[in-house]
């Protein structure tokens, strides 16, 4: 099924970037009118022409074509268009430089059920729409060219009929892919497994025609069906008459986004616990444990989620990114009873400096986290909690040599409160190493803060030995102690780097850092004389967009700090990055022609996220202001 799907989406791909465009005809209908009411997942543009409109005001967009970054960009455009663009412009008889402006109305893309019913012998449907409106000659024009190059190069194509209206048909076969892509793309193999006879799948193919002004694709004739149908006058079920639809439509998607995306968590998560795994072959036995899709649905909560969707929205003042998740607290579990934040305050302490770069903060149960987490772990497989459990049990066995009566579970895991804070500054100098390690300093709220710390000590020494650890100190009143950790070896030279992590107190927290001096500031910040990132000018504006700081998730980013870090790692440290890349990509991204960061720097400012969880799900939101000098 991967192997259709792949193919299929590499079909809608080449096909939109071929010209669409609309004619003087009746408006085209929403995406929701026109996907069937089955559809698993869906992406929109409702308006592309507002899109190419706010992308203009767009700080990214403007940080992107300045001129700053035209070495960089041109590059990687050059790159692309080389190994290809150009190719399959020359494949297709086509100029894709030439349909740049013609996307004008909505630009959709969709899966459907389709007849899958979550196995092999069917596949879910691929769907791609887009309206170009005043431009609908052009595109049957560029249309019948793409049919004609096709026919004229030997490649098989057909017509088809559906309500009326011709369809394209194009079999995905060795023959019909550009050699341009024949390298991209995986053609079908033969399946073969002992005792079984050897099966062939068949090729799957794209389908492509024109209603008025709008480009239809799909992965079958089947599944573009149900969308002519309704453009032509037919009343099947569409997405809109979808009920959880219709509810996120009017909470989430209200107000004119940009651009929106929706999924159908009950429809993909209800078909897949309904199929029966497949039986294990007996003469070619799995040496890994048979797990049961069911089983793990229910364990994780995900057969709990409804849907989930997604809005982006953008005007002068910033950008406002919603994500919502549709998990009714009546059928949470799981992972989304695990991860079940407090409605609380989440805002800023004052001990937070001002030089935080970034900071988070949820109010999250740690008793709760434990305790969902045996379930699930008990529920996707019972020996898998037994071996838990048996890990803790060695643990505190090893541990009360030294500390007789020790128990991990009393001294650490009982005393988790409900309030985990992380923030981090600026590395200190510009080295690699520097850029690697940026000073951070994570906050646990516990009952007992120094039975938590003997617990962190004695499960440190299980893993690393100390003796050779600093003894602890006194630092204002506190006691700051050194836990040796692993020391990390370079593989080029064989040296070894040694490590450490410092843990103290204060406040109802238990501190860890592996940088001495941010631990110390935040010790030293109980006398008051802090300058609190909380004051920072524009920060309670930034917040109000995400619903305030009181949902029991907040957090922010100092973007312009962050991303000259990135820039300083990508610039100095660019062929380690690039090692993670296909070698055929690594010139692509040339690293060193990017310019110095205070040339672009006026396009990054302050972003803060937020959460907010109630009876029927969870939300979150991320706004981005822009930069007063980027507007």
């Amino acid at each position: 099924m991967t192997a259709k799907l792949f193919r299929s989406v590499f079909a809608l791909t080449l096909v939109a970037a071929l010209p669409l465009v609309t004619t003087l005809h009746a408006a085209i209908p929403a995406a929701e009118s026109l996907l069937p009411t089955d559809t698993l997942v869906m992406l929109t543009v409702p308006d592309f022409a507002a899109l190419r409109v706010a992308g203009k005001q767009s700080p990214q967009m403007l940080f992107c074509n300045s001129d700053a970054m035209a070495p960089f960009r041109e590059k990687f455009i050059a790159k692309l268009t080389g190994q290809y663009l150009g190719p399959l412009e020359s494949d297709l008889g086509v100029k894709l430089a030439d349909f740049a402006a013609l996307p004008q109305g909505q630009l959709t893309f969709a899966v459907t059920k389709n007849g899958w019913d979550g196995g092999n012998d069917a596949t879910p449907g691929l769907l791609l729409l887009l309206d170009a409106r005043d431009k609908s000659s052009l595109l049957a024009t560029n249309l019948a060219k793409l049919r004609q190059k096709w026919t004229d190069s030997g490649k098989t194509i057909r017509t088809e009929t559906l309500h009326g209206v011709a369809f394209s048909v194009v079999p995905l076969t060795s023959n019909n892919i550009p050699n341009s892509l024949a390298g991209v793309v995986p053609q079908p193999q033969p399946v073969q497994e002992l005792g079984k006879p050897t099966t062939h799948p068949k090729a799957g193919e794209f389908v492509f025609g024109q209603y008025q002004s709008l480009l239809i694709v799909g992965s079958s004739l089947k599944a573009v069906e149900p969308v002519i149908a309704r453009l032509t006058g037919g009343s099947p079920a569409t997405l809109a008459d979808n009920s959880l639809f219709a509810a996120d439509q009017l909470s989430q998607f209200r107000d004119n986004p940009l651009y929106f995306g929706w999924f159908n968590g009950k429809a993909l998560f209800g078909t897949l616990a309904s199929h029966e795994p497949e039986a294990p072959n007996p003469q070619a036995p799995s040496p890994f444990p048979q797990m049961d899709p069911r089983a793990i649905l229910n364990a994780t909560g995900l057969n709990g989620l409804k849907s989930a969707s997604f809005a982006l929205r953008e005007d002068h003042e910033g950008a406002l990114a919603t994500v919502h998740f549709t998990a009714p607290e009546s059928e949470r579990a799981g992972l989304f009873k695990m991860f079940a934040f407090s409605p609380k305050e989440a805002g800023v302490p004052p001990f937070v400096p001002a030089e935080a770069i970034k900071f988070s903060r949820i109010r999250l149960s740690g008793h709760q986290v434990w305790d969902e987490l045996q379930k699930v772990v008990a529920a996707i497989s019972p020996q898998g909690l037994a071996s838990l459990n048996a890990v803790i049990d060695m643990a505190n066995t090893l541990a009360q040599t030294k500390t007789p009566g020790f128990d991990v579970r009393t001294a650490l895991i009982a005393n988790l409160g409900d309030d985990l804070i992380t923030y981090q500054k600026a590395p200190v100098d510009n080295t690699p190493t520097a850029q690697a390690n940026p000073p951070s300093l994570v906050l646990v709220a516990v009952a007992n803060a120094d039975q938590s710390i003997d617990a962190i000590k004695m499960l440190a020494s299980l893993a690393a030995p100390q003796e050779g650890a600093a003894a602890p100190r006194d630092f204002l009143g506190h006691k700051i102690y050194t836990i040796a950790l692993r020391p990390s070896v370079n593989p080029a030279t064989g040296a070894s780097t040694a490590h450490a992590l410092y843990v103290s107190s204060s406040g109802g927290y238990v501190a860890l850092s592996s940088d001495s001096a941010i631990l110390e500031e935040f010790l030293r910040s109980a006398d008051g004389n802090v300058k609190s990132l909380r004051d920072l000018p524009g920060l309670t504006e930034a917040a109000q967009h995400v619903g305030g700081t009181g949902g029991g998730l907040f957090g922010y980013e100092n973007q312009q700090e962050t991303v000259r870090n990135l820039f300083q790692v990508m610039k100095t440290s660019s062929t380690t990055t690039l090692n993670s890349l296909p070698p055929a990509y690594r010139d692509w991204l040339d690293f060193s022609l990017l310019p110095d960061f205070d040339a672009v720097s006026k396009y990054f400012g302050i972003s803060v996220y937020g959460g907010n969880l109630n009876s029927e799900g969870l939300t979150f939101k991320v706004y981005t202001p822009h930069p007063p000098l980027a507007r």
